[in-house]
């Protein structure tokens, strides 16, 4: 079995979609989840907030040997919960089979933007 069950998102913050509405990108977070092995990764989904109570054991199914993305401003791929923009908060991923789990944000915010794009911490 290749991966980790359990993954952490440290750094959560959701960009604005746009500076302007001229501007050729759009701002977003994303979250990949890889699962190379033969059979579903059941997944739980839990997040943290600096100023309230988590969100935790969101289900989230990644089936065997394909990808799953969601954009942490999908509130249906979250269960119902929205993630509004500014917003501090830490994920944490758990899954029943090993997956692997990348991390990407892109700011638009100023003119030469910033995408980031990381592993998630596993164990």
């Amino acid at each position: 079995m290749s991966g980790k069950k359990q993954w952490y998102i440290v750094d959560g913050y959701r960009p604005s979609p746009q500076p302007d509405p001229q501007a050729d990108y759009v701002g977003h977070e994303s979250v990949m989840i890889l699962n190379t092995n033969d059979q579903d990764a059941h997944v739980l989904i839990s997040v943290y907030f600096e100023d309230r109570d988590p969100v935790e054991n969101i289900p989230y199914l990644v089936p065997a040997k394909r990808i799953r993305c969601f954009k942490t401003d999908d509130s249906e791929a979250l269960g119902g919960l929205t993630i509004g923009v500014g917003v501090q908060y830490s994920m944490e991923i758990k899954s029943d089979v090993g997956v692997v789990v990348q991390y990407g944000r892109l700011d638009v915010q100023q003119s030469n933007m910033a995408y980031m794009a990381l592993m998630a911490q596993s164990e």
